[in-house]
């Protein structure tokens, strides 16, 4: 076997008929599987051990042979070579078949690869192959020519007229192998080349087609008639098996029964050529025989599929490697794994934040490998069998040991669906009772975990190396950034915001209730009953440094809340005031999570961790103090509310007097209905939020952001307003009660249709959103940081993003976590503000905003010359940690997963603009797939392609608008009446500008504005979308799938190089070889910038592994045989399915060499690691500091790991 990791590029290719018998260990000649009787395999059949190896470890067929002492030997009885039966997972077979047949993929597929390089269609081929039409060899002297096809009549009147011995017929598989033999692709290759000078239109197509197949055959080495077989390969019985069922019946792989089928009719052909049958016969068994071998290779592709039992189909090999269920995606892309467990979830807020709660039950199963080693060494048990029957007796010592052997070792927790990379996390475990695994209550946020029956999977990591990984990298500690904006994911929720809302609420007053000394005594005074939480106290605090103090006024609450915080966090200036409260004001959500951003930034994850685990005890203590519970009585309906009810029924019945008089239309007079009750809506919300009394406990919780919002709030005491029907169009009936005052039944019955639509929104909702990450993934996966700097000379103008006036995204947000292409100077003094290359922070974004800057070259990954993937420079910042990006980050996926995993919280609305009914704009999820698939976009904006002034011309049916460019060019845009129009008689517009609106085409940007106009567009709109619906996501995310979007080109002419004319070639490639040409005086290629979609560019990927595991499979391997791809191994999911370390992080090749030496210590020095290992508990958290260090020593190409640092190691 091949050793898994010495091999850097894996290639494709036909396989030759010497090829396919040099794999065999034998040719299988009879269609029995096993002897009913026995039980064995027959000999020479599908299951043969003579061929495939022995189905007993180590013991022949006769039993001649038994035990491993005969290893090797081949028994002279029944031909059995005695060995481990694992060899029937490996060994293959053969079927030599009489006639030869066409292998459908190549015959069948689109376009039909066969017909191309033969000029024949598929249908004539069809004709040939299944034995209805001749086809003429040979024409010697006649009239006909090569590769007529021929009927029966026309082949009988052919003989009469020239004589049958003048000219040569053929029929089936054989005569196709005969013209495909007859093929010299060098000179055909000429002949194409030739052609294509003077073509044009379909000819010129299908001839550059032609080429390409041709050329694929001549590069690769295979020939034309390897896509004939002549010999069918079996693969190993273990892979095809037969079980029994209870009941003596046999259950048995469908490809038995279809390699049954093929060996069949052929032993039958065979016999019917041994005793010369007629023509006519053999010609019907070679097409069943045909017929069969299609089945085996692709059922269904050609005629009927071939059903079983229950009419169900069989499934060929083909539907083996496909789909969901295929061996691609099903056992080489995910696989089960051992040491692994599952079990409910339920919360764990006495656990700190790099801890998880694990049962003792799944702990000492998962752990049961490390305990026997444990016990051995502690001499308790003598050997692992011994120690295995000891645990499973669940001795009492083998708790302190599982104690023991769990400290230190962390384990990995998992919530299916994982949206993103912080669905799998690492915690150190405690041991619980129960079966229940307990979570920290902050986390839940990243994993998108509640607690109402979700389950989470449990996986151990066994090496020394995971280990380290899993706590360098993987601690829940280390995740406290969301990757998608570099916001705090880990922000307190739900009764921690409302216990710190209710600790710090409260006005500080004029006179203080008591004074004290220190904390201490106020928090006893608190304690004891003595001071309440919300009282204006004195406290005196003292500077140990200097000496200094002063008296600090703040509530009890507000001082409690401070106790453990950080006090340099940057909310007050330390220089001018050094005692007052850091947090000296009413807490929300919000500013819990403005907290924790600004600690993470100044102090780093481990301070952070502690201080969200304080927050955390608090705020729950502090929402139990409180009590906050909801009543009845705490919805109050305004009284305001039914005058504004009728002053809109009164507006809507005078109107509705004017549509009665025809004065206006059925459509203006419901917009106008709409628009009213919105109105009537937003002024009861109004006042709602007026008259709020800020002791409501429903306010309080909406307020502090623990749960629910003002239209929760407008549905309770205000009015719920109006509703959308099951079409999407709004209902123009409005519901006007609440429901505090309850609903009528006619209200309820239009609630109910807005409310059905939204579940099953969220249904459908979820799928797509599903398959659009798979699509980004596959797209973006083989983007990873490979170098430190590629000094590209391209860079992105970076300013506020606007739709109209509304401001989308600022250019300070724009900028940050990126470098900057060139130095920016301050327009008032004219130093230098911000370096070439230097990283832009949020504190030189802000003096950028301040200075009035709109806008700034900034280094981009769009921009990136790297060859493969990006470099750290024009991706910047790495948003999870807030440090630059390490090179062998895998910068791809995290993008499709920061696209992918809010996608579900888009809406799927389809928006119906007034106006023109059923011409939609698309917004919400779809608009996103629209945009990065790249298709036509529904309600189509015309634009123009030229500078120039606009005049609007009126013409009964339609509207012109001409636009006038000021050398004279003119370009006339016919628009349909109902369309709306944008620009104005006489306004001046740049190319690419809407003349209408709607959504552009992106295909039209990039003709009109190049591949950075595209590059703007698709951001933008994609922003657009993800904004509105409240979500940040970094813009380098979106860059990096445009960049994939946009990685090929289309070659225009192909000047003195190899390119082929019409195809797509990986844009960075043509500039190397262009650069090559013009380097030695000859004629470059030209080519068109082309924008594929997600789907198209995954597949147009240069991996052919990855390609075929993601869509169309057959379609992909078909192509990469005849072209003999070899697979480069770049990308991950390859390397994946190859069974190697992925090429990031630790896996890249950089590090391949590197080897890790483990230092031994002295005794003494590892008892005192221990004894302060179990030094107070406060210092708990330190062993997650980043002293963990690996240090990477390039020049000696070892690591070493001190034993001292990473205690793993010992184990």
């Amino acid at each position: 076997m091949l050793e898994l990791n010495n091999f850097d590029a894996m290639k494709i290719g036909l396989a030759s008929p010497d090829k396919i018998r040099s794999w065999s260990r034998g040719e299988v000649k009879k269609p029995e599987t096993i002897n009913y009787r026995t039980l064995k395999p027959e000999k020479d059949g599908l299951f043969c051990e003579k061929i495939f190896g022995p189905v007993k470890d180590w013991e022949c067929n006769c039993g001649k042979y038994k035990r491993i002492k005969y290893k090797g030997n081949v028994c002279e009885k029944c031909g059995v070579e005695i060995t481990k039966s694992k060899v029937r997972r490996e060994r293959m077979g053969h079927i030599e078949l009489v006639a030869p047949v066409s292998h459908i993929w190549y015959f069948k597929g689109i376009p039909s690869r066969m017909g191309l390089i033969l000029d024949m269609s598929p249908r004539a081929l069809e004709k040939i192959l299944y034995f209805a039409n001749y086809v003429v060899l040979d024409a010697k002297d006649t009239d006909l020519y090569v590769k007529q096809l021929l009927t029966e009549g026309e082949y009988e009147e052919a003989c009469e007229k020239f004589g049958s011995e003048n000219f040569r017929v053929g029929m089936g598989a054989e005569a196709i192998k005969e013209l495909l033999e007859n093929i010299d692709l060098d000179e055909l290759s000429e002949e194409l080349k030739k052609g294509l000078v003077d073509a044009t239109g379909q000819k010129k197509i299908r001839l550059s087609r032609r080429l390409e197949v041709c050329e694929a055959f001549r590069k690769s080495g295979n020939r034309p008639e390897w896509m004939i077989i002549d010999v069918v390969p079996v693969i190993p019985p273990d892979l095809r098996p037969m079980v029994q069922l209870e009941g003596g019946r046999f259950a048995t792989s469908d490809l038995n029964d279809l390699y049954r089928r093929v060996i069949n009719r052929n032993n039958r052909l065979k016999k019917l050529i041994e005793i010369h049958a007629p023509e006519i016969i053999m010609r019907n068994e070679k097409r069943m025989l045909q017929e069969a071998v299609d089945t085996l290779i692709d059922n269904g592709r050609h005629g009927k599929a071939v059903t079983g039992a229950g009419n169900r189909e069989l499934k060929s090999l083909s539907d083996m490697l496909k789909g969901k269920t295929g061996r691609f995606r099903q056992n080489l892309l995910g696989k089960r794994v051992d040491y692994s467990g599952r079990s409910v979830i339920v919360v764990g807020p006495d656990l700190k934040f790099h801890q998880c709660g694990l049962p003792k039950k799944m702990a000492l199963e998962l752990f049961k490998p490390f305990i026997m080693k444990q016990l051995v060494e502690d001499g308790i048990v003598h050997n692992i069998k011994s120690a295995k029957k000891y645990v499973e007796r669940l001795n009492s010592n083998v708790w302190d040991i599982l104690d023991k052997v769990i400290k230190d070792h962390p384990v990995l927790l998992n919530r299916a669906p994982t949206l993103h990379r912080l669905g799998i996390q690492a915690f150190e475990p405690v041991l619980v009772e129960g079966k229940a695994i307990k979570l920290h209550p902050l986390v839940c946020t990243a994993y998108n975990a509640d607690f109402d029956g979700d389950q989470m999977a449990v996986h151990l990591p066994l090496s020394t190396e995971a280990q380290a990984e899993a706590r360098l990298l993987m601690l829940s500690t280390n995740n406290i950034l969301a990757p998608k904006d570099g916001k705090p994911i880990t922000t307190p929720t739900q009764d921690m915001v409302l216990g710190s809302y209710y600790l710090t609420s409260g006005n500080v007053e004029e006179q203080a209730v008591r004074s004290f000394m220190d904390y201490d005594e106020m928090f006893k005074a608190y304690s004891t009953n003595n001071v309440k939480i919300h009282d204006t106290v004195n406290v005196l605090y003292r500077d140990e440094e200097t000496g200094e103090s002063q008296i600090v006024k703040s509530t009890v609450g507000r001082f409690i809340f401070n106790e453990h915080l950080p006090q340099d966090l940057g909310f007050v200036d330390r220089s001018k005031d050094k005692f007052s409260l850091e947090i000296d004001r009413l807490v929300d959500k919000k500013m819990l999570g403005k907290i924790v951003d600004k600690c993470f930034r100044k102090h780093g994850n481990i301070k952070t961790a502690e201080v969200l685990d304080y927050i955390k005890s608090t705020g729950y203590k502090y929402s139990t103090v409180g009590a906050i519970s909801i009543s009845m009585n705490d919805v109050i309906v305004p009284e305001e509310k039914w005058e504004i009810l009728k002053e809109a029924e009164h507006k809507i019945a005078v109107y509705e007097e004017l549509f009665r008089d025809g004065l206006v239309s059925e459509q203006e007079r419901y917009e106008y209905v709409i628009s009213v009750w919105t109105k009537a809506t937003e002024d009861i919300t109004k006042i709602l939020v007026a008259k709020q009394d800020p002791t409501n406990s429903i306010s309080i919780m909406a307020d502090s952001g623990a749960r629910g919002n003002i239209n929760q709030i407008r549905q309770l005491a205000g009015m719920r307003g109006l509703m959308s029907s099951a079409t999407g169009r709004i209902v123009e009936i409005p519901i006007k009660a609440n429901f505090r005052e309850g609903l009528s039944v006619q209200e309820f019955f239009i609630s109910t249709h807005g409310s059905r639509k939204g579940l099953s929104d969220t249904a459908l909702r979820t799928a797509d959103s599903g398959y659009l990450t798979r699509r980004l993934v596959d797209v973006s996966q083989d983007v990873i940081v490979r170098e430190d700097d590629c000094c590209t000379d391209e860079y992105v103008l970076a300013k506020d993003f606007k739709d109209g006036n509304a401001i989308v995204e600022k250019l300070s947000d724009r900028i940050v976590g990126r470098h900057s292409f060139e130095d920016v100077l301050n327009p008032n003094t004219g130093e230098i503000l911000i370096y070439k290359n230097e990283m832009i922070t949020e504190t030189l974004a802000e003096k950028v905003e301040k200075l009035g800057i709109t806008e700034l070259k900034v280094r981009s990954v769009l921009g990136c010359k790297s060859k493969h993937g990006v470099c750290a420079k024009c991706y910047g910042r790495n948003l999870a940690t807030g440090n630059p990006v390490n090179i062998g980050e895998a910068v791809g996926i995290i993008a499709a997963q920061s696209i992918g995993e809010p996608g579900t919280q888009l809406t799927m609305r389809t928006f119906h603009s007034g106006g023109v009914a059923g011409v939609g704009i698309t917004q919400g999820l779809p608009r996103v797939e629209e945009l990065f698939e790249a298709r036509k976009p529904k309600g189509l904006a015309y634009i123009t392609e030229i500078d120039g002034t606009v005049k609007l011309v009126d013409n009964k049916k339609r509207y012109d608008i001409v636009v006038t460019a000021d050398d004279g060019d003119e370009r006339i845009y016919a628009i349909p009446y109902g369309a709306r129009i944008k620009v104005k008689d006489g306004e001046v517009i740049k190319a690419g500008d809407m003349l209408t609106e709607g959504s552009i085409n992106p295909h039209d940007i990039l003709a009109i504005k190049g591949p950075t106009g595209v590059q703007e567009y698709i951001t933008k709109e994609v922003q657009k979308v993800y904004r509105n619906q409240g979500v940040d996501i970094d813009d380098r995310h979106i860059e990096i799938i445009i960049k994939q979007m946009l990685s090929k080109v289309k070659i225009d002419t192909s000047g003195d190089t190899n390119l082929l004319e019409g195809s797509l070639v990986p844009f960075r490639e043509v500039e190397a070889i262009n650069k090559e040409m013009l380097e030695e005086d000859l004629i470059p290629a030209t080519f068109d910038n082309v924008l594929l979609g997600i789907t198209k560019a995954s597949l147009a990927t240069e991996s052919f592994l990855s390609a075929a595991s993601f869509q169309e499979t057959t379609r992909v391997l078909t192509d990469a045989s005849i072209k003999g791809k070899a697979d480069g191994l770049l990308g991950l999911k390859e390397n994946v399915i190859l069974g190697k370390l992925i090429p990031a992080g630790t896996g890249m090749k950089v590090y391949k060499s590197i080897e890790i030496d483990y230092e031994t210590m002295e005794e003494e020095e590892r008892l005192a690691r221990e004894a302060e290992l179990e030094h107070a508990e406060s210092e708990e958290t330190d062993k997650f500091d980043e002293s963990n260090e690996v240090e990477v020593e390039e020049t000696e190409t070892t690591v070493e790991v001190e034993e001292a640092e990473t205690e793993e190691v010992e184990e």
